[in-house]
């Protein structure tokens, strides 16, 4: 059956080469039209162009800006093949930039170097988008799923005329985009930590709501969120690490702090989700102590009831007395009916004083 399974996957697969060989340019489902906004500059001058083309792009370029073009949107496979073949950029990496969900990555290539990565789409949600990043000299390409992204801090710094990034390299903007990138998760993780403080209040103070689906979506968003986290810290390991072209020694002291933000990124999450644990397994605790609770007083409650039904079974049978002496001679005493609920009342107060003393009502 496995072989069999398999054969059929080799079979399909050759099949899907075969007529999709490596490098074709298609847009995923559902993408939406592609938009191209260009921010060029150096120390004097800055030029943004909303909207523009790859000629303009290419005309910055040769005034010798330092040259940012990002898209949005991948449903207009004509821009990205244009791109492409106007900037020299490889085939795989622009089938890995159409391809999506494509697992994060840092690839070297001859003319650029090609990252991807996910980036956060909102603070209060794990949305996140593919963010392809090329970096080759004198321009960085970024490419987007879709409008709205985490980079309005650099593009104020570009256009106040900031000195280090205004007079750095490309190296420099794209260390600043993947630093970006890395610091719109805190303010995820600062809302979780926020609501992590709200259930602990609710598991230690016992508020009368059940944090139970709280706690298990929390832990599982935590799982999910190490996995995005994760790869950007061995990204930026890579990228400290290894020699490469396109990075100078002097973006690589800054890609050592987005290191340690990434790092503590994933050591922040990872300590959340313990937390998230343990406050799950204390929760689960205490609601069995609630319940054993519970089932105490309803045992003692049985435990007592049980010698009173006893008596009561025992006077509930129908003997005749005259019939014997020994047929319960007790039910023609005048006091045989109280002095059977004080034998009743004598048995339930010792047995009350009994579990009292043994401090079963602690």
């Amino acid at each position: 059956m496995i072989e069999r399974r398999f054969s059929e996957f080799s079979q399909s697969s050759a099949a899907a080469g075969a007529t999709i060989p490596p490098g074709t340019l298609r847009a995923p489902e559902g993408a939406i039209s592609s938009s191209f906004d260009v921010v060029a500059y150096n120390k004097e001058r800055c030029v943004e162009v909303d909207g523009a083309d790859v000629d303009q792009m290419l005309a910055l370029m040769d005034e010798g800006l330092l040259v940012w073009a990002n898209v949005i949107g991948l449903g207009t496979v004509e821009l990205i093949e244009e791109l492409g073949e106007r900037l020299e950029l490889h085939r795989l990496a622009l089938e890995d930039t159409l391809h999506i969900p494509q697992r994060p990555k840092l690839d070297d290539y001859e003319t650029h170097e090609y990252l991807v990565a996910r980036m956060p789409v909102s603070t209060h949600t794990l949305e996140t988008e593919q963010l392809s990043v090329f970096l080759a000299k004198g321009f960085v390409l970024t490419v987007q799923e879709q409008p709205g992204d985490c980079f309005d801090g650099i593009r104020e710094r570009i256009r106040a005329g900031r000195v280090r990034i205004r007079e750095s390299g490309t190296d420099y903007l794209f260390y600043a985009v993947l630093d970006a990138v890395v610091d719109a998760y805190f303010p995820l993780l600062e809302s979780i930590g926020d609501e992590l403080e709200e259930l602990e209040d609710s598991v230690t103070t016992d508020q009368g709501q059940d944090p139970l689906h709280d706690l298990t979506r929390l832990k599982r968003d935590l799982v999910i969120l190490r996995r995005y986290l994760r790869p950007l810290r061995e990204l930026t390991t890579v990228l400290i690490r290894e020699d490469s072209t396109f990075l100078t020694p002097k973006s690589r002291v800054f890609m050592r702090d987005c290191h340690d933000h990434a790092a503590y990124a994933v050591d922040l999450s990872e300590s959340y989700r313990d937390i998230a644990a343990g406050l799950l397994d204390l929760h689960l605790s205490l609601a069995g102590q609630r319940m054993n609770e519970v089932m105490k007083v309803l045992t003692i409650i049985a435990t007592i009831f049980i010698p009173l039904s006893f008596f009561a079974g025992l006077y509930g049978m129908n003997f005749d007395p005259s019939a014997s002496k020994w047929n319960m001679p007790e039910l023609s005493w005048a006091y045989g009916y109280p002095a059977a609920l004080g034998l009743m009342l004598a048995c339930a107060v010792g047995m009350i004083g009994f579990f009292w003393k043994r401090g079963w009502f602690k």
